[in-house]
C-alpha cells in the first residue's frame, strides 16, 4: 500500500468545525446574498455544488421560507419565473454557473456564493457571499461545500429568530468535531460496496456521500431517497456492503437491510446521541480519504478531474 503523508485533504476536513462557526457568524455580511423570505427562490451548482443546493432548497421550502427549487446549472429551466437565483461555486469560474448567471441579470435577482473573490462570478452576480476562509487546495470539495450549506442553513435559522445567544448551527458544529475525533468503523472500512440513502434534505448529502468516494476512493458507490430503497437497489445490498443513512430511518428499513446481510450504518439518526446529519456527512469524507489511502490513491489529485470545468466557447 503506498504510504502518503496527511493529505490537504484530511486538513481541510477537519477544519471543517471551525468553518461553519465562521459562516455562522457571517450570515448578516452576507445577507444581500441570500434570499428574503417569501421569495420563489432557484438555487444552481454543478456537481457537489449542485447537492448542496439540492439540501438547502428542501430545507428552505419545508421550513416555510419560500419556494425553493435546485438545478444542475446546465438544466436551468430559462423562462420561468423566479425572484432570486442562488448560484454556489467553489471557484467562481464554472462555464455553466457563469451562463445562467449572465443570462438571467437583469430581470432576475441574482447572488452567489464562492471560495474566491478575484473571479468572473464576482461581477456576474448582484451580490457575493464569499467564503474564502473555506477555499480548498485539494481539487475534490469538502469543506467548501458544507460551509457554503451551514451559511444556508444559519441564515433560515436567523430568519426564525433564534432566541439571543443561541449560535446558529451549534449543535452540528459540536457533532463535526465528534465526527473529526472518533475512529471510524473497521466494518464499514472492509466493506465493498456503498449505498448511501437519504430523506428530504438528507437526500442531497447522500448524493454528496456517494460523489466524494467515488472521487477519491473509485469506489462503487450509489445513492437515492431512502424510501426508494426498497424499491429495487436493495438488491444491492448483502454481506460485506453498506447502507448508509443519513438522518432517521424510515420504519423498518434497519430490519430490511439485516434481513439481507447488509450493514447499516453506525450512525443511522434513530438515536438520542446521532450526529447532525451534515456531521455525519464528514464521517463519510474521512471514509473517502481512508478508501484512497488504502487503495495507493493520492486523495488530494483524484484520477481525471480539474479544480473547475470551463468549456470553451462554441464556434459561432
Amino acid at each position: 500500500m503506498t504510504t502518503f503523508e496527511t493529505s490537504r485533504t484530511a486538513v481541510e476536513i477537519a477544519s471543517q468545525p471551525d468553518t461553519w462557526s465562521r459562516a455562522a457568524a457571517s450570515v448578516t455580511a452576507f445577507s444581500d446574498a441570500l434570499p428574503r423570505r417569501g421569495e420563489r427562490v432557484a438555487v444552481i451548482g454543478c456537481g457537489t455544488s449542485w447537492f448542496m443546493a439540492l439540501a438547502y432548497a428542501q430545507l428552505r421550502e419545508s421550513g416555510g421560507h419560500g419556494e425553493t427549487d435546485a438545478f444542475a446549472a446546465s438544466e436551468f429551466p430559462h423562462g420561468r419565473s423566479y425572484d432570486r437565483v442562488v448560484a454556489i461555486t467553489r471557484s467562481g469560474t464554472t462555464t455553466e454557473v457563469l451562463d445562467v448567471l449572465h443570462r438571467v441579470k437583469g430581470t432576475i435577482a441574482t447572488g452567489a456564493i464562492t471560495a474566491d473573490p478575484t473571479t468572473p462570478v464576482m461581477t456576474s452576480a448582484d451580490a457575493v457571499a464569499v467564503l474564502d476562509f473555506a477555499d480548498e487546495q485539494s481539487v475534490v470539495q469538502t469543506r467548501f461545500a458544507t460551509t457554503a450549506l451551514a451559511l444556508l442553513r444559519a441564515h433560515l435559522e436567523a430568519e426564525d429568530a433564534l432566541p439571543s445567544g443561541v449560535h446558529p448551527l451549534a449543535r452540528a458544529v459540536e457533532d463535526a468535531a465528534r465526527a473529526i475525533a472518533e475512529p471510524l468503523d473497521s466494518t464499514v472500512c472492509d466493506a465493498e460496496q456503498f449505498t448511501f440513502l437519504g430523506t428530504g434534505w438528507t437526500y442531497g448529502l447522500a448524493l454528496e456521500a456517494g460523489l466524494k468516494m467515488r472521487e477519491a476512493a473509485g469506489a462503487w458507490t450509489e445513492a437515492y431517497p431512502a424510501m426508494e430503497y426498497r424499491h429495487g437497489p436493495i438488491s444491492i445490498t448483502g454481506p460485506g456492503r453498506v447502507a448508509w443513512l443519513f438522518g432517521p430511518a424510515p420504519q423498518g428499513l434497519t430490519d430490511d437491510i439485516a434481513r439481507v446481510g447488509g450493514i447499516c450504518s453506525a450512525d443511522s439518526g434513530d438515536r438520542a446521541d446521532a450526529l447532525d446529519p451534515l456531521a455525519d456527512l464528514v464521517r463519510a469524507q474521512r471514509l473517502a480519504v481512508h478508501l484512497a489511502e488504502a487503495r495507493g490513491f493520492d486523495p488530494d489529485r483524484p484520477r481525471n478531474l480539474t479544480r473547475s470545468v470551463i468549456l470553451e466557447a462554441a464556434d459561432a
